[in-house]
């Protein structure tokens, strides 16, 4: 145990104290913060180029409607089309748009040309199609006669919320606690943050994984390794690896929570008092990307109230266990495969293919598991230990069953025994074996030897 302890002590050392690690420890973060602002602060500011559109309306219905916009100008002319189509460009237009004349109220669809030197975004074509379309529609409103306001009076805002749990998190019907009225927004930021969970743990699977199959390969290549194992065992030296490198993956991803954390802070306090909400609405409409009637939830105060109605008591430990559980299995696997390989990196491709298809399995069954987590698909990727350790965090937001996360960490633990267990088998052989190319036939009378 005490050489195991130095084996982990020095693997540790030995990274953290490196001047490559603090500087990428310290300056990921802030590239992750800079690069979610400078999206979201283009797309509110400059996301959409402004247009100046000139408009030839036949119908007189688009140039009589309220067609205000806060990226698109529009100005009407009533020159023949073939005119201001030599005229438009050198008038300062960067489209002309030709709206024919509507004749019949009864129709649902009506042809409009635009003219273009070049090809325009889908989202300022769909913006155009939008307006018009509108304006079409409150046309034929007013031609049928209907009232406008028994016409509004149809729309409904339909709240979907579930009565089955309340604030605190209870469950039942007989309470007298206020219920969570924010089902929609909570929706979307579990989907959020279970996404992005479990990319973490597939990044974390490769950067550490490959982090001790390098170091094991280094040690081979340069035969320092004939020096350790003399003092050390084997399987000692490979779990030492593995427990080390696990250490320094913990502690950088410690450091970016607590910068991740303060950044949101920073960027909730400076979207808040920057963004226009009217900028926000005008750009869904142009986008689609969401319904405008959601934007009103859709704030930072209360992404801030769900952030902090989530049980994060849960879910960090949780994701700590599952995070160390499925780098356990893995960076045990890719010791094995740096002891049973020289430096040719394309020898080894083959031996990491059964590896890496589980790994791009669990990713594949990520997006259906936020999607829908509490479907059969996702059980079973969270209870299956080669993909859980990246399917159950993405479900933790979403409460999945006690029973199930209990089973789900059992079945990690004996996992990890097992694949530790059989890399060492592996490894033992694999690490004092030069000049022969290994294939797996190879690799299974390694695991049988005594």
């Amino acid at each position: 145990m005490n050489k195991l302890w130095l084996v982990i002590k020095r693997e540790y050392l030995v990274r953290v104290k490196k001047k490559s690690f603090i500087i990428a420890t310290l300056l990921t973060p802030f590239a992750i913060g800079l690069l979610m602002f400078a999206s979201i602060y283009f797309t509110t500011k400059g996301g959409q180029a402004n247009k100046k559109i000139l408009v030839k309306d036949e119908s007189g219905i688009f140039s009589s409607a309220d067609i205000g916009s806060k990226t698109h100008t529009y100005e009407f002319s009533d020159k023949e089309i073939s005119q201001l189509k030599d005229e438009y460009k050198t008038n300062g237009f960067d489209l002309l748009i030709h709206i024919p004349a509507f004749v019949d109220s009864s129709l649902t669809k009506h042809k409009v040309q635009y003219y273009c030197q070049e090809k325009l975004g889908i989202s300022t074509i769909e913006n155009v199609e939008r307006k018009i379309g509108y304006a079409f529609k409150d046309y034929k409103v007013l031609k049928s006669g209907i009232d406008r306001d028994v016409y509004d009076s149809f729309k409904m805002d339909i709240d979907l919320e579930n009565g089955a749990i309340k604030g605190d998190g209870s469950k039942g019907e007989n309470s007298s606690s206020k219920l969570n009225t924010s089902t929609k927004l909570s929706t979307m930021i579990g989907s959020f943050l279970g996404g992005l969970m479990g990319f973490i743990m597939y990044m974390v699977i490769f950067i550490y994984g490959g982090m001790v199959m390098r170091s094991v390969m280094e040690e081979k290549i340069n035969r320092i390794v004939e020096v350790i194992i003399s003092s050390v065992k084997p399987t000692t030296l490979m779990l030492g690896k593995v427990f080390g490198v696990g250490a320094v993956g913990i502690t950088q991803l410690g450091i970016w929570l607590i910068l991740i954390v303060a950044m949101m802070i920073g960027m909730s306090t400076f979207m808040g008092s920057n963004i226009d909400p009217a900028q926000m609405q005008e750009i869904a409409n142009q986008t689609g990307t969401l319904p405008v009637q959601d934007l009103d939830a859709f704030n930072w105060t209360n992404i801030s109230n769900e952030l902090g109605q989530m049980k994060w008591w849960l879910i960090i430990p949780m994701f700590v266990i599952f995070f160390f559980g499925g780098y356990m299995i893995y960076s045990s696997l890719f010791a094995a495969v740096g002891s049973a390989i020289g430096d040719d990196m394309g020898e080894g491709q083959q031996l990491m293919i059964p590896i890496m298809i589980p790994v791009f399995l669990g990713i594949f069954m990520l997006q259906g598991a936020v999607t829908n987590p509490n479907g059969g698909m996702a059980i079973f990727g969270s209870l299956f230990p080669l993909t859980s350790p990246i399917i159950m965090p993405a479900r933790l937001p979403f409460d999945p069953p006690w029973w199930q996360i209990g089973l789900s960490i059992l079945f990690l633990i004996l996992a990890c025994w097992f694949f530790a267990w059989l890399a060492g088998r592996i490894y033992r052989i694999g690490i004092l074996m030069y000049g022969k190319k290994i294939s797996f036939k190879e690799l299974a009378k390694w695991i049988t030897y005594k």
